[in-house]
């Protein structure tokens, strides 16, 4: 045997070595996949532990159609954000309870207002009270020229507190509203240049996408940052600009779409060119989730069965009659209903055989029947006489979804005034949070943002405030008051106040503001400047 020849003899033998050695590894992979199948088989049937008795079972029958897949936020959100803001939209348009829930929470939330009381750290700072009183008094004006004005507004529509109230109800619609920070020109009646202009969340989106709809695939930048729905992040996962659309997706505008990139920080200040006004659930959340989203569906039917009970109603208050014939043919010549405009004399109707022929309904009509004809009513069962417990059932239900009690939703305190006073209770705790989420979302930046303007454009003077940021807090510190809790029973709630403030468990301030939201400091010198003119009408009078 030559060389070549024993060569392709053990270059074959290795061959099927091989092959041999991965048909037996194939065949091994086999075995131990059914054993561990039949052992997973048998675990679910024999061996279940934990979680896996109850909500985490595979072999119960209500698990075995259990849908329960749950990705990544952008999974889960925002592949579906755009039909959770187009849906809670519509039943806040539509939907009664919708309506009430964002209405509720807005009103108790922001109400006409939430208005700073700037509260100086002068034990900081190694100034005195008096001091710090004069400076928080010339802030206070000073944030009234540019919030009390629509020229804080880029459209010069709304002034700061009723920005508030569209942020917030767009908040709660659209999960998040984001507000850009432009600055115009200074003139003789408006001495702040920062102004304000609200975008809308679906204007955030992904450069291309005309109708505003994420596909799940993000793009890379140059600098190689990611995309997601609008939001440019780093490799860290910082955000560090937001994508805005020229119109609003899905509309036809007289302009070709284009996306402007916004930096969410100037590189120098640090200070923010836009807010992202939302509250993150879950980690690596960048977008917000509406109000309403986990009770859609609830409040869609609901609304749908209260719609078919109002027409019931409606369909039920009407008189049906139908007349039966023993020879079962259509009657013919029915004319409606009777009405006070119908004039049945001969001049009118000169054909007689007119009327013998036709059946009306009306008020003192006689209609005699024909041989083998009769008229049997027809009643519906509708408006059902569960509807009033089933609605309040599915109110509870929603309510507790949203935090708030049935009684705040539905406007109808019917129980007494403890249960009642601790469902309202409940209820501003709820508001308590979301207030307290918006303040450090928006009214605080923005305040700051002012505060910065009027220091460096000289109108307030404060020493050291952009050389160090303990400073700038200290100055910058401020308390937001906006609507308060309101008492079901004013006596006996004012008498508790009074208790708690003579045995130093709350403050005269804090009472003010829970009672009335009321500032204390003004109502002190409101009260100073009315007795003293009541003094005066007394002398006069003696």
């Amino acid at each position: 045997m030559g060389f070549f020849a024993e060569r392709k003899k053990t270059k074959e033998q290795k061959r099927a070595l091989e092959q041999a050695q991965i048909e037996n590894q194939i065949a091994k992979t086999k075995a131990n996949t059914m054993i561990l199948n039949a052992r997973i088989s048998a675990a679910e049937k024999f061996t279940n532990t934990g979680y896996s008795h109850g909500g985490a079972s595979r072999s119960e029958s209500w698990a075995k159609g259990y849908d329960d897949e749950s990705l990544s936020p952008s999974s889960d959100i925002e592949m579906n954000r755009k039909e959770l803001r187009q849906r809670t939209r519509d039943l806040y348009m539509n939907a009664p309870i919708g309506t009430a829930a964002i209405k509720a929470t807005r009103t108790s939330c922001v109400g006409i207002g939430l208005k700073p009381k700037p509260k100086i750290d002068y034990e900081f700072l190694g100034i005195s009270k008096e001091e710090a009183a004069d400076i928080q008094r010339l802030i206070k004006k000073e944030f009234a020229i540019w919030a009390e004005s629509t020229l804080c507004d880029i459209c010069d529509l709304n002034n700061f507190y009723e920005l508030q109230q569209i942020v917030f109800n767009d908040w709660l619609m659209n999960g998040e509203e984001f507000v850009l920070m432009a600055y115009g020109e200074k003139t003789s009646y408006m001495p702040y240049r920062l102004r304000l202009k609200l975008v809308t969340a679906d204007r955030i989106s992904m450069p291309g996408s005309l109708d505003g709809t994420y596909d799940g695939y993000d793009q890379t930048t140059k600098l190689g940052n990611r995309i997601m729905n609008g939001v440019e992040i780093d490799k860290d996962g910082k955000v560090v600009a937001y994508h805005i659309s020229s119109n609003f997706p899905g509309e036809n505008g007289t302009t070709q779409t284009t996306w402007k990139r916004v930096v969410k920080r100037g590189k120098n200040t640090g200070n923010p060119n836009i807010l992202h006004v939302f509250n993150a659930e879950r980690a690596e959340q960048y977008r917000g989730v509406p109000f309403l989203a986990p009770v859609i569906t609830s409040i869609k039917q609901l609304t749908r069965y209260t719609e078919a009970e109002i027409m019931a109603a409606v369909i039920n208050s009407i008189f049906a009659l139908f007349v039966s014939t023993e020879d079962g043919e259509e009657v013919e010549g029915f004319s409606g209903v009777d009405s006070e405009d119908d004039d049945w004399d001969d001049d009118t109707y000169p054909d007689t055989s007119r009327q013998d022929n036709e059946y009306r309904l009306g008020n003192g009509i006689i209609n005699f029947l024909k041989e083998g004809e009769k008229v049997e009513a027809v009643e519906s069962k509708h408006p059902s006489g569960n509807y009033d417990g089933f609605v309040t059932a599915f109110t509870t239900m929603i309510g507790a979804a949203l935090e708030i009690s049935p009684e705040v939703l539905m406007k109808k305190f019917t129980n007494n005034f403890s249960a009642s006073k601790g469902a309202l209770n409940e209820t501003w705790r709820h508001f308590s949070t979301r207030r307290k989420w918006f303040i450090d979302d928006f009214c605080k930046p923005v305040y700051e943002l002012w505060l910065a303007e009027a220091v460096g454009s000289g109108r307030i003077n404060i020493p050291g405030f952009f050389t160090d940021p303990l400073i700038k807090q200290a100055y910058a510190s401020a308390t937001w008051t906006g609507p308060a809790q309101g008492c079901l029973n004013p006596v006996q709630e004012v008498n508790a106040a009074v208790t708690r403030m003579e045995h130093g468990l709350s403050t005269h301030e804090d009472e003010c503001a829970a009672i009335n939201g009321s500032d204390y400091d003004d109502n002190v010198r409101t009260l100073m400047n009315e007795n003293k003119s009541l003094a005066e009408a007394n002398r006069q009078e003696e």
